[in-house]
């Protein structure tokens, strides 16, 4: 259970002072329009004051310069990192099992573990594993042989790391990750496909996260990266020999085919697809559901299938709800030059 804190704690811990009853405890953050007495909400732009009327929020958490609040106030300069920092004080503290190992969970004899390692119900580790401190392995993870994983991190239920995969430390990894399996890589001859032996590795430097269900494939030879404190959504593909730089982000369902390179601090909206072999520059930004066929360079912004210069698909886009009013005028342009044009010949024969 998590202790009641009061406004006046939670301002001091953000760098906000409070307006109204600085005594006022709540215990959670809500949405504003489903906050409850006992909660906070926030609100980042004076356009959405009118939804704290009808708001049951105990608090709110608005800009310095935000309007008077039907509660009690926390203003800040950045609601958006005020919340945040409240939810790390507020949220319930995750599942972890004790450490140790559950008698169900197969141990090899060769493995490794550190001190504090939790290793749950079904959980295997393979031969000459190594486990780090004070990770957690929940139920049904499956660590194959020889994988290596530093300190601190936590695989949430049926992760699978195949053999040889080397993970840092504080790695986060939600169920049904798998990191390791073979790249998708086949020879077509006498008139069938033909698989490629996949002998690399995955190599996830410290403070990786992995959304729920995403698949990391093992290079055909050498490594694929994922570079330090990079976030992965969930549904995430990334194919073999892929290199994706540090801290960068990957929403949900991208997927990056084969030798891709991705630039530190790149950021990659849903559903972005990337063929293989391309390079994508240090801090670029790809629009969600873009399809890129070419390289992107570095700070670009760019969306659209195939992508193109963000500001220019941007304008596209809007323009897009005007062809048809547009083609009906230019319909009737065509005709009027075609009068005009059947009067000046008339004229010229006369």
């Amino acid at each position: 259970m998590v202790a009641r804190q009061t406004l006046a704690e939670l301002a001091e811990a953000v760098g906000g002072q409070v307006r109204g009853d600085a005594e006022v405890r709540v215990v959670a953050v809500g949405a504003v329009d489903q906050a409850g007495p006992d909660e906070i909400t926030w609100v980042t732009d004076q356009r959405y004051a009118a939804k704290l009327s009808s708001s049951r929020a105990g608090a709110v958490v608005v800009p310095f310069e935000f309007e008077q609040t039907p509660m009690p106030a926390i203003l800040c300069a950045d609601p958006g990192a005020a919340i945040a920092l409240i939810l790390e004080r507020l949220a319930p503290p995750a599942w972890t099992p004790e450490p140790g190992v559950h008698p169900t969970a197969v141990v090899a004899e060769t493995a490794q573990l550190g001190e504090g390692v939790a290793v749950g119900p079904y959980a295997v580790v393979s031969h000459r594993a190594v486990i780090g401190d004070r990770t957690v392995l929940h139920a049904h993870v499956v660590i194959g042989p020889d994988v290596t994983v530093g300190a601190d991190s936590v695989f949430w239920p049926h992760v699978v790391v195949r053999e040889r995969c080397r993970l840092g430390s504080r790695v986060i990894a939600h169920p049904q990750v798998t990191i390791g399996s073979d790249g998708y890589g086949y020879r077509f001859a006498k008139g069938r496909h033909h698989k490629i032996p996949q002998t690399g590795i995955v190599r996830i430097e410290d403070d990786v996260e992995i959304g729920a269900g995403s698949c990391i494939d093992r290079a055909k030879v050498g490594e694929t990266v994922i570079g330090q404190g990079t976030k992965i959504d969930n549904l995430v593909q990334i194919a073999h020999n892929v290199r994706v730089g540090p801290h960068c982000l990957l929403v949900a369902q991208v997927g990056l085919a084969g030798t891709v390179n991705v630039g530190p601090y790149a950021m990659l909206g849903g559903k972005v697809g990337v063929a293989d072999h391309l390079t994508i520059g240090e801090g670029a930004k790809v629009a969600a559901g873009s399809g890129l066929w070419r390289d992107v360079p570095a700070g670009a912004s760019v969306g659209g299938i195939p992508a193109r210069d963000g500001r220019l698909w941007m304008r596209q886009q809007r323009l897009l709800d005007k062809l048809p009013e547009m083609h009906a005028r230019m319909r009737e342009l065509e005709k009027r030059v075609a009068s005009l044009e059947a009067a000046a010949d008339h004229q010229q024969d006369g």
